[in-house]
């Protein structure tokens, strides 16, 4: 697998306002459904960022599913075992990792788990923090 998107990017690439839109979708659209993936806890994620957007940037959790549709029509999802979310939750662990980070961590358990080449995110520093196998991988779109 070439791709791993983190949630970060895919917000980007769904929310036509947001700063980092450009670079996020050209990633995005770049890659086929069998070169590309994300977690399946980030359809999760989008849903809820989108929809508690402040004001007018909020999405309704109609246009959220539509965008959740593309990400299954284009991504390869990748899902976790009881043992690959406890073993990165450990892993995570022994690094000091804490709080909301953690969802970061599974997020680059899936990433090695399909073997990813890249994992493109926004949040560098803190997928840098969890270990130089996730390290060497991450890259901006």
């Amino acid at each position: 697998m070439k791709a791993f998107f983190d949630t970060s990017v895919l917000v980007a690439v769904f929310h036509a306002d947001h700063e980092r839109h450009a670079p996020s979708l050209n990633a995005f659209l770049k890659f086929s459904r069998r070169e590309a993936a994300a977690g399946t806890h980030s359809l999760a994620e989008v849903f809820s960022t989108l929809t508690a957007l402040p004001g007018k940037h909020r999405v309704a959790p109609e246009q959220a599913m539509l965008f959740l549709q593309t990400m299954r029509e284009r991504l390869t999802l990748v899902t976790l075992s009881e043992d690959d979310y406890y073993d990165a939750i450990d892993a995570a662990s022994a690094r000091a990792i804490a709080g909301g980070a953690i969802y970061d961590a599974l997020l680059a358990r899936c990433a090695v788990k399909i073997k990813a080449e890249t994992l493109y995110t926004w949040n560098v520093r803190d997928f840098k923090r969890l270990g130089p196998e996730i390290a060497e991988r991450v890259r901006t779109p």
